[in-house]
């Protein structure tokens, strides 16, 4: 049976941010970093894979370990380990099927500067590691004299063959001391065409998308290349979806080139709603962070996946995807955030949900940018969970609702609906006031008081037919933690 299908739309112990979906045969495959929960730096565990099937999207399944950072020769090398990264680091990762019809894996470790690939007969198998990404004589991509920095791969097989691979780490500050690594020249984006081996360069690297340094009087500027490079063909047209230097936003450029003419879209998701409709950093209705991802087309209909962070840092960060439509003169406009992205349409507002698929979370002075090593003050609410790293337990909530503190969800269609529940845990004492609008008229107040376990309060709600949004808004003394809200 289908299920209804939510944000984040694999299980609540699951953190797989950097997501590049690819549709291979009847399924979809989503790619990514694999974050652990609560932990010390990105991308600690190693590369899993989940897959869909196309006509049922709420239901995922796990593939399973498909790449180990053991399996790479330079695992055990420890000369540009520091502070920052203890050990190495799987970062974001790319796919790509090759003419030979076998499925080719790209990767960079952590912020050596080197990119490698691996190799499967199968989307989702036992990736074997297949080389370093490397020129003909031998020298690997990214240690020769003048050779830009090397990070984030995405790659592109075209109808014809060609091959090409796109990088780039473009931070307006970064400590590259704190790594142990020589700052190396960076102007931005950039391209590098392989061999039909998949693995040397057969011509680049060639920078095409300016950085913040160089996007001045470009079609980039205000939004220029941070990392993140991401391409798909729709068409006769190139995509290329990139993060920018803002860091929360994924954006896109255009060209019928693979290789230059870029010319700059706009933006197509952002991890806080900033730009939505207007909005400003300082009106962000999300905890925003880095963000990473591409988009894809299943059944006919497009989406953006991206990621959004928990636990109050940018360390734990779970996949997420909104449809987008990609208008007759090939634009995309920005979309919302939703608790229901590949459900293709409005929950059913009846029975229980877990809190965790909010949308939109802030304290009563607003969200905030998890920034590099922050800790943000005691009064915001978060996403995080009991047990361990990937235990199988549905128990992620949302921690420290306290005064003021929001959380919203988008959409549901209501029909004859008279009670509205809450489930929660904590010190507090207050009321929760739900409406369908942010700020808006109250449909509901739900008063809850301090328990040590998990306990269900109720009260009457009077809500329209139709599609609406709901926002829980906490009133009172202490906090609570909220796990979930049930609706008949």
């Amino acid at each position: 049976m289908k299920k209804q299908a939510f944000n984040p739309y694999l299980p609540s112990y699951e953190y797989i941010p950097d997501g590049e979906p690819y549709v291979f045969g009847d399924r979809v495959y989503i790619y990514g970093s694999h974050d652990k929960f609560n932990g010390a730096a990105y991308c600690e565990n190693n590369y899993v894979c989940w897959s869909a099937d196309i006509n049922d999207l709420g239901n995922w399944k796990y593939e399973g370990v498909i790449y180990k950072k053991t399996q790479d020769p330079m695992c055990g090398d420890n000369k540009k380990l520091s502070s920052i990264v203890p050990e190495r680091l799987l970062f974001a990762p790319d796919v790509q099927k090759g003419a030979d019809g076998r499925y080719y894996l790209y990767y960079a470790f952590d912020f050596i500067g080197i990119m490698a690939v691996a190799v499967c007969d199968t989307p989702a198998g036992k990736y074997e590691f297949y080389g370093h990404i490397h020129y003909g004589d031998g020298t690997l991509l990214g240690e020769k004299e003048g050779d830009p920095f090397q990070f984030d791969p995405g790659v592109l097989v075209d109808d014809d063959g060609r091959v090409y691979l796109y990088s780039g780490f473009c931070p307006v500050n970064f400590p590259w001391a704190q790594l142990g690594s020589e700052e190396k020249l960076i102007k931005g984006g950039m391209v590098i065409e392989l061999e039909q081996d998949m693995v040397t360069v057969k011509e680049g690297p060639k920078v095409i998308f300016p950085d913040k340094a160089h996007g001045k009087g470009t079609d980039f500027e205000g939004h220029e290349f941070f990392e993140a490079p991401s391409m798909r063909k729709i068409d006769d047209t190139y995509y290329f979806v990139y993060s920018s230097f803002y860091g929360h936003e994924l954006c896109y450029a255009t060209s019928k080139s693979p290789v230059d003419g870029f010319k700059y879209g706009g933006t197509i998701v952002s991890n806080a709603d900033i730009y939505l409709n207007g909005r400003t950093d300082k009106e962000a209705l999300n905890y925003s962070g880095n963000n990473h991802g591409s988009i894809v087309e299943i059944n006919g209909q497009w989406y953006v996946f991206y990621h959004r962070q928990t636990n109050r840092h940018q360390y734990s960060r779970q996949s997420c995807a909104e449809s987008i439509t990609i208008e007759q003169d090939g634009s995309i406009k920005q979309v919302e955030l939703t608790s229901c992205g590949l459900n293709n349409g409005p929950l059913i507002g009846i029975g229980e949900y877990e809190a965790r698929i909010a949308c939109n979370l802030m304290s009563r002075e607003g969200a905030k940018r998890y920034e590099f090593g922050d800790v943000i003050e005691e009064y915001h609410p978060y996403f995080t969970q009991d047990g361990k790293d990937r235990e199988d337990n549905p128990n992620q909530y949302i921690a420290n609702m306290n005064e003021g503190s929001i959380a919203g969800f988008k959409y549901f269609i209501f029909d004859k609906t008279e009670k509205i529940s809450v489930k929660v845990r904590g010190n507090g004492k207050g009321i929760f006031f739900v409406s369908t609008e942010l700020e808006g008229k109250q449909i509901a107040e739900i008063p809850v008081t301090a328990q040590n376990d998990w306990s269900i309060f109720t009260a009457p709600m009077k809500v329209e037919e139709g599609v609406k949004a709901l926002y829980f808004t906490y009133k009172g003394e202490g906090s609570v933690d909220f796990i979930s809200f049930m609706i008949n």
